[in-house]
């Protein structure tokens, strides 16, 4: 039986239009955003609306900015590759390509890292990634473009990919980097700045969203935002989103899938990422596959093919040809708090991760939209 799958209501906003809005609101004319003369977007790496709203007590300042209209839904799947892509390309994943964590070069037993698949499985940063970067084509039509972000990012295939065109500009704490973003936006008439905060994430990982660790370093994100509001005033604008949301999934609640694992059989790849795997599967098996996983794991998870995602708009309205490949034949989306893990893995460092992402869930796929300095007018 085909599963029922969510869909984004009428109207909703999507994280592929904060660009292209936040470009018309430089030009004077913006139904999202107030007009300014130049623009930051401030992405916050794993903040979903449910996990700043849940830990309002800890950001003050951002959910008293915070209205009901003020929230996006990010693409699918939920995660970073996929979502800072179609960010920054205001593409879907069915254009751009970047469909998962970790997705199989078509024709290859290959399933790179879509992060750091660039520096060790030789992914092209041109052509992997099939979309303009907007940076890109607004620096060549003569707009100032800055990304200001970690040193550590200034040189990767992933960086190369999505924001070639600008100038990168490194600071080193979220402090320093809201400074850098308000001085270039105020120095550079016309300008767009991305900014990029990676840090809530990182401990969301490790810790998980509800630890003590996360909600500190949301009260600096929460300081941080109150500076940038302030220093932009009337004259320049900002927006704070994130790509994705999170939730926490106890060691209790994994699925390790094992050699002799039922679960395994007739599929030659276990790729995606723990909230939203992609199988591939072996010659001839993806309806065998589907209708053992759905038999095992539809009371979890929603459980469906390549083509009924497609059908359903998951990827997109359009999926390239080119792109439909790298899909998984199979699709496992989380809906209960449980993570799947590929066992047969040597590095078990994944499996000690609490937050998690990437799954169809409101708390994964919300993300805030809060309106700063001139764009809040």
């Amino acid at each position: 039986m085909t599963p029922s799958l969510p869909a984004d209501p009428p109207g909703a906003r999507s994280l592929t239009g904060v660009v292209p809005h936040v470009l018309e609101a430089l030009n004077g004319h913006d139904d999202w955003f107030g007009s300014a003369r130049s623009g930051v977007v401030l992405l916050v790496d794993g903040l979903g609306r449910g996990n700043l709203t849940a830990r309002a007590g800890h950001a003050r300042f951002l959910t008293s900015r915070m209205t009901k209209r003020d929230a996006a839904r990010t693409v699918f799947p939920a995660t970073t590759a996929s979502a800072l892509t179609s960010l920054l390309t205001a593409e879907h994943p069915g254009r751009h390509g970047l469909v998962g964590y970790r997705v199989r070069v078509p024709g290859t037993d290959a399933a790179p890292n879509q992060l750091k698949g660039w520096e060790t499985d030789g992914l092209d940063p041109l052509t992997w990634q099939r979309s303009e970067p907007l940076l890109e084509r607004e620096a060549a039509a003569g707009r100032p473009c800055f990304v200001v972000s970690k040193q550590i990012y200034a040189a990767t295939g992933f960086t190369r990919a999505l924001q070639r065109g600008a100038e990168f500009v490194a600071a080193a704490t979220i402090a320093e980097r809201v400074d850098a973003a308000a001085e270039l936006a105020l120095r550079h008439p016309g300008a767009l700045v991305y900014a990029y905060v990676p840090e809530l994430d990182t401990i969301g990982h490790a810790r998980g969203w509800e630890s003590d660790e996360w909600s500190a370093a949301l009260e600096i994100v929460d300081a941080a935002a109150r500076t940038l509001d302030a220093a932009l005033g009337g004259t320049a604008g900002a927006v704070l989103t994130a790509d994705h949301g999170m939730v926490d999934v106890p060691r209790s609640r994994q699925i390790l899938l094992a050699d002799g694992d039922a679960h395994l059989d007739g599929v030659r790849i276990v790729a995606g990422e723990p909230r939203m795997l992609h199988l591939y599967t072996d010659a001839g098996a993806a309806g065998r596959v589907l209708t053992a996983w759905r038999d095992a794991e539809s009371h979890r998870s929603w459980v469906f093919s390549r083509q009924e995602a497609v059908d359903a708009g998951l990827f997109g309205p359009v999926v390239d040809a080119d792109v439909l490949d790298r899909i998984g034949d199979v699709l496992v989306a989380a809906r209960g708090t449980v993570a799947y893990y590929d066992d047969r893995e040597r590095d078990k460092k994944p499996q000690r991760m609490v937050g998690q992402h990437g799954s169809l869930t409101d708390q994964e796929r919300i993300v805030p939209l809060v309106r700063l300095g001139a764009f809040a007018g």
